[in-house]
């Protein structure tokens, strides 16, 4: 995670909270692709992949759920993820993690136009790093973006969490 800051970790995995993986693990009954999994994810996708996530179709599954990298990795960005979830959207669930930066062009190219946005009440969420949540926490804003047509659903699970906004 950098989105142009300075990583203070040793570690390049900015792995998703248990406090997140419990609560989407039962909306979705289970979590059947994670495209962005590591060796230190606690997910337990049915299928995790660890790199050529966005080469696979993602619509031969029923409910993916990303973390993906905040900033540039190679010759891919957030961007790219977030496009996949959108063009994915029609045949498969979807739950990205993601910081809020309503700025970018990612937000106004396909955030904006997911069924639901959950903006997150942990201002500095804790993310699992290195085996443990004991972190200073993210240097913004982090969301939960959801793809799907079960956003009434969506909305009554995740209201604990954040405010959610529906699409219009």
């Amino acid at each position: 995670m950098s989105a142009g800051r300075k990583i203070k970790t040793g570690s390049v995995h900015w792995c998703t909270p248990p406090k997140y993986v419990t609560p989407i693990t039962e909306f979705f009954g289970s979590i059947e692709l994670d495209p962005c999994s590591n060796s230190e994810s606690i997910v337990n996708a049915k299928l995790e992949l660890t790199e050529k996530g966005l080469d696979f179709d993602w619509t031969v599954v029923k409910t993916v759920f990303v973390n993906p990298p905040y900033g540039r990795n190679g010759e891919t960005s957030i961007y790219d993820w977030l496009k996949k979830c959108f063009m994915s959207r029609s045949n498969t669930e979807i739950i990205a993690l993601i910081p809020v930066a309503t700025n970018t062009k990612h937000w106004k190219d396909f955030v904006f136009k997911a069924d639901v946005i959950c903006f997150l009440f942990d201002t500095r969420l804790k993310f699992l790093i290195n085996g443990n949540t004991e972190n200073k926490g993210a240097s913004m804003s982090c969301c939960l973006v959801y793809f799907g047509n079960r956003a009434s659903e969506f909305v009554s699970k995740f209201s604990e969490y954040g405010v959610c906004c529906r699409a219009l």
